[in-house]
């Protein structure tokens, strides 16, 4: 049983048509100044008619769930002013350390997925599922390199029939892993492979909705019940068949291809995502199947985080604990793909959320599983240390919809002998770490630092580093680094030292780093009035160390905690920190400083930069990176640094890519057209293009993106401006170009750069 309490607040608004997850018992609710109608009696339902009211004193409606382990539902406004209520209850187990989300067990063949096992790892064949020998193949190497799960999609009968061969041949090869069917469009298909297979992956998007037209439909509570109906009556039968062979499922929605009943009612957001997984689960509980796990996949990781944030915090409230599969759809190739992997799935591993992993690369599916693993391992580490810190009230961090925090930019004062406002940028700024040989070549450091040479002289770009850390200052008699130097600042690239550096060896408008120990023993005040400070903070530091912040006029934070913490999780200091902040309106920019070890792989780079500064950007929580690898190349330290920023939504300096990793449905060398495409179209900061395979995800998941490169047919492509296809079954080989006249019909094409 539920039970909701009016409890009195400070004074807010709330806009009308407010969405909020309250249980279907409520057939109404009403205050003296609210009044809550329910437009439909089921469990995950929406508010409406919310009026708008501001008073000194105001009412809160509070939902208690009476289910084990659930908390008290406070609804909120998703944001100030928002007209999106959300659950405040937890959406993970602890905000102030990783703790695994206590799960069910979900048996897929062998393999057991839940909060009791290991992460499990997974990807997907990309051969054409009717040629047995290749899939067979391919699914033997894909187990070789240790992955536990494979899927492969199965599109009609034929590719069905085909499935029973190929998991016979592997049984007769004694490879047992289990394999997985990816359905869309086709339950008679699920059906079928159901009796050999598994596990059924649906997407509740299409598999008995029609593939979404963006058209805005209107439904009246009649409706709408008849479209649920229908849906019980197509899927039920699948349900009925993977209780009696005791396969598993999963409820797989996609952002890219919700159906146009959702959309219509919930928008193209993340609650729409969940609603259209619960539609499939309900079913499946009310007919007590229970071998099911969910997954709430996009492209942007922040709505994949928020979708999966949502979802979860769903489940407390109904007090289910079915597993979750995590992924970022379409994530791309190479270190950009690792990037919004890492970004997406180790946010939620951070937050003890998540059982079975896999990373979509535009790569041979066996090249998923390394990184793969090494996001599991990251995560599985986080969980089994309980890494974190101790405990503390969070009130101003927005888990389910993006705001960012915004520090305060530096401004020009008065006396200023150089301008300031350059070394931090408004859209997440890129330090770097540049040594004192790297100051005797100043035209190769500029070009490093990807200035512009102008004669010489450096300028800034597009994608510039904006202020360099630099541990020892040149001797005062070296003219010439610190002519490099000088050249620098008079650009507005800030250049910072630490405090002992700056007391021995001026330079002359150096920013002065300092620690919480030189704050407390007031050696900063040896500085000369009107230097900018930048602090070093760990963020769990106690309170009254923090407080030493106050009054003080600091240019940036950097958030520091050293590498080699084994029991500290960055992620929960930094949040701790930003709390602290919040609390005593200091509105300081915090740059993510991380300093890997000697030796570190460039893919655990790369993850552990996604993960624990992506997981506070995805949150408006930061304002830029300072990352340090010593045996790493300067040019791929700068370009992840600015990949994070781009895959967080923060800085775009580049083309952004959708591209999805391939399977059986493609219709066309993804890899090598993905190439050709980034080849002649990388250079177009602003710009974002989808590159499928197949229509499968629809062109809703081309919303992120400008343009469209879809396979519709083999050797022909269809063309898309948004999710507006704009021209069909265009040859391959004229492809490309017809891609790059679009951009331009479309006055968003720019020539490259010439070569310096």
């Amino acid at each position: 049983m539920f039970s909701v309490q009016l409890i009195q607040g400070k004074s807010f608004g709330v806009a009308e048509m407010a969405t909020g997850a309250v249980p279907a018992s409520f057939t109404g609710l009403k205050g003296r100044e609210t009044r809550l109608g329910f437009t439909k009696s089921m469990d995950f339902v929406r508010l409406s008619d919310l009026k708008r009211f501001k008073s000194g004193r105001s009412r809160i409606s509070v939902i208690r769930n009476s289910n084990p382990g659930s908390d008290i539902a406070e609804l909120k406004p998703a944001s100030e002013g928002s007209p999106l209520l959300v659950p405040r209850q937890k959406y993970c187990e602890s905000i102030h350390k990783t703790v695994r989300r206590k799960t069910r067990t979900v048996m897929v063949g062998n393999v057991a997925i839940g909060s009791e096992h290991p992460i499990r790892i997974q990807t997907m064949t990309t051969s054409d599922t009717k040629d047995v020998s290749a899939t067979v193949e391919e699914v033997m190497r894909i187990a070789d390199k240790g992955a536990d799960i494979v899927r492969i999609t199965v599109q009609g009968k034929k590719e069905a029939d085909a499935c029973f061969e190929i998991k016979n041949s592997l049984v007769q090869k004694n490879y047992n892993i289990p394999l997985v069917a990816d359905i869309h469009f086709a339950p008679s298909v699920a059906l079928r492979v159901a009796e050999c297979f598994d596990k059924i992956r649906v997407n509740p998007g299409n598999f008995a909705d029609r593939r979404a037209q963006f058209e805005k439909l209107e439904y009246t509570e009649d409706d709408y019940e008849k479209e649920l109906e229908h849906i019980e009556q197509v899927f039920t039968p699948l349900v009925e068949k993977c209780k009696k062979y005791g396969r598993a499922m999963r409820i797989g929605t996609n952002h890219g291809s919700l159906s146009d009943r959702i959309m219509s009612y919930y928008g193209d957001s993340p609650r729409g995502m969940v609603e259209s997984a619960f539609e499939f689960a309900r079913i499946c509980r009310k007919l007590d199947y229970h071998n099911f796990l969910f997954s709430m996949k996009a492209s942007n990781p922040v709505i994949m985080v928020q979708a999966y944030r949502l979802l979860v915090a769903e489940m407390y409230v109904q007090g289910w604990d079915y597993p979750l599969h995590l992924g970022v759809t379409e994530a791309g190739e190479g270190e950009d793909g690792r990037m919004k992997s890492a970004i997406g799935i180790g946010t939620l591993l951070q937050d003890g959320l998540g059982d079975t992993i896999r990373v979509s690369l535009t790569e041979a599916p066996e090249e998923e599983i390394d990184p793969c693993k090494r996001l599991a391992n990251l995560g599985k580490r986080a969980a089994d240390l309980q890494q974190g810190v101790d405990p503390f009230e969070e009130k101003h961090r927005h888990y389910f919809d993006f705001q960012r925090r915004s520090g305060q930019l530096p401004v020009q004062k008065e006396g200023d002998e150089v301008d300031y406002r350059g070394v931090l940028h408004r859209d997440g700024s890129v330090l770097m770490s540049v040594s004192l040989d790297q100051l005797k070549t100043p035209e190769l450091l500029y070009k490093s630092l990807a200035a512009k040479l102008v004669v010489g002289m450096p300028f800034k770009d597009l994608a510039t580093v904006d202020s360099i850390l630099l541990r020892q200052l040149p001797p005062v008699d070296d003219d010439d680094s610190r002519l490099a130097l000088k050249r620098l600042i008079d650009v507005s690239m800030g250049v910072i030292t630490p405090l002992s550096e700056q007391l021995t060896k001026p330079l002359p408008n150096a920013m002065v780093l300092v620690n919480s120990k030189e704050l407390s023993t007031g050696a900063y005040k040896l500085l000369p009035e009107g230097t900018r400070l930048v602090v070093s903070v760990r963020g769990d530091e106690p309170y009254e160390v923090l407080d030493l912040l106050k009054g003080l006029d600091v240019t940036m934070l950097l958030h520091d905690l050293p590498f080699s913490e084994e029991k500290i999780s960055r992620v929960h200091a930094a949040r701790r920190l930003f709390e602290y902040l919040g609390d005593n309106d200091l509105n300081f920019p915090v740059i993510h400083h991380i300093q890997f070890p000697s030796g570190i792989h460039r893919d655990d780079l790369v993850i552990g930069a996604g993960t624990n500064a992506g997981a506070l950007l995805v949150d408006g929580l930061g304002d830029g990176l300072l990352l340090e690898a010593p045996d790493k190349d300067f040019e791929f330290i700068r370009n992840t640094s600015f990949n994070l920023l781009q895959g967080c939504r923060m800085r775009n300096t580049k083309t952004e890519y959708v591209s999805c990793p391939s399977c059986g449905r493609t219709l066309f060398d993804l890899q090598e057209i993905s190439a050709q495409i980034r080849e002649k179209t990388s250079h177009l900061p602003g710009v974002s293009i989808a590159i499928m395979g197949c229509i499968v995800n629809g062109p809703g998941e081309m919303a992120d993106a400008d343009f469209g490169y879809v396979g519709g047919a083999p050797g022909k492509i269809d063309l898309y401006v948004g999710k507006t296809v704009v021209k069909r079954g265009i040859e391959m080989e004229h492809a490309t170009d017809a891609l790059i006249q679009l951009i331009k019909d479309h006055d968003r094409w720019v020539d490259p750069p010439a070569e310096e």
